[in-house]
C-alpha cells in the first residue's frame, strides 16, 4: 500500500520519521509505504494542487493509492482562517476524489511541539512558562513557532530556534503519544484508523479484483517525482 504525503517546509520533513515510528508501533505488518513530496514553502493550492494529486494517483509504474496533503493554517497568507476552513478549501480545489485526504496543522506545525515544553526549556536554557491552553489553540497573533523562537532567544543556548535542527531535537527522545493526546488535528492524522481509512478504498478494489479508478488523461500532468524515493524536494 502506497500513500503519498504532500508536506511543506523543513520542519515537516523532520516530523515524518517520528510519525513513521509511531505508526509502525500500531500497524505491525500493515504499515503502508509513506512517500513524501516536500515543498520549499507551502504546498500548492487551487488547480495546481489538483494536478499534483491527480499525477500522484496515476503516475506509473507505481501510482499512489491515496494522497494526504498537510498544510499549516498559518501559511504567511490569509488563505485559511482555521483547520476546518483549510480542509474545506482543499477539498474544493481537489473535488470528487475519495483518495485525497486534506489535513492541517493548527495554527502551525510547532503546535505539535508545545506538549514537550520541558524539553524545549532544557534545550533553550530558560524557564519561560508554557503557553496557556491547548496547543492547537495558540493563535495567529503569537503562533507556536513564535513562542518557541522567543524562549530560545531568551535562553542560555545563545541561539534562535532553527526548525529543522531543533524540531528534531525536541522530538528525538519523546513519545509522540503526548502530542497526539493533546492535539486533535494531529490525532486525526496519526491514528492508525485514519491511515487505514486512506488505504481502504484501494484495499476494497484489490479484494474484488478491480484496478484503482483512472483519472482522465486530460487532467493528469507529468512529474519528475521518483516513485521509489521516500522524499523529494519541489519548488513552490
Amino acid at each position: 500500500m502506497r500513500i503519498s504525503l504532500l508536506v511543506e517546509g523543513d520542519t515537516e520533513r523532520v516530523f515524518l520519521p517520528t510519525l513513521r515510528a509511531f505508526l509502525s508501533q500500531h500497524l505491525s505488518g500493515k504499515m503502508p509505504n509513506l512517500v513524501v513530496r516536500s515543498y520549499d514553502g507551502r504546498i500548492p493550492k487551487g488547480d495546481k494542487l489538483r494536478r499534483v494529486v491527480e499525477d500522484l494517483l496515476t503516475k506509473r509504474p507505481t501510482p499512489a493509492d491515496a494522497v494526504i496533503a498537510l498544510t499549516d493554517v498559518y501559511t504567511g497568507s490569509s488563505d485559511f482562517t482555521s483547520a476546518a476552513d483549510a480542509k474545506a478549501k482543499m477539498r474544493t480545489w481537489v473535488p470528487n476524489n475519495d483518495r485525497f485526504y486534506p489535513h492541517v496543522a493548527q495554527h502551525d506545525f510547532e503546535a505539535w511541539l508545545l506538549p514537550y515544553w520541558s524539553t524545549i526549556q532544557k534545550l533553550a536554557g530558560h524557564n519561560m512558562a508554557a503557553p496557556s491552553g491547548r496547543p492547537e489553540q495558540v493563535n495567529h497573533q503569537r503562533p507556536p513557532a513564535a513562542r518557541i523562537k522567543e524562549i530560545f532567544e531568551r535562553g542560555k543556548c545563545c541561539d534562535s530556534y532553527v526548525k529543522p535542527r531543533d524540531a528534531l531535537r525536541i522530538l528525538k527522545d519523546n513519545d509522540l503519544t503526548a502530542a497526539v493526546d493533546a492535539c486533535p488535528e494531529l490525532k486525526n492524522l496519526s491514528t492508525p484508523s485514519y491511515i487505514c481509512q486512506a488505504a481502504q478504498p484501494c484495499l476494497d478494489r484489490i479484494r474484488i479484483g478491480l484496478r484503482p479508478p483512472a483519472i482522465s488523461p486530460a487532467n493528469a500532468t507529468s512529474s519528475v517525482h521518483s516513485p521509489r524515493l521516500h522524499s523529494s524536494n519541489s519548488s513552490r
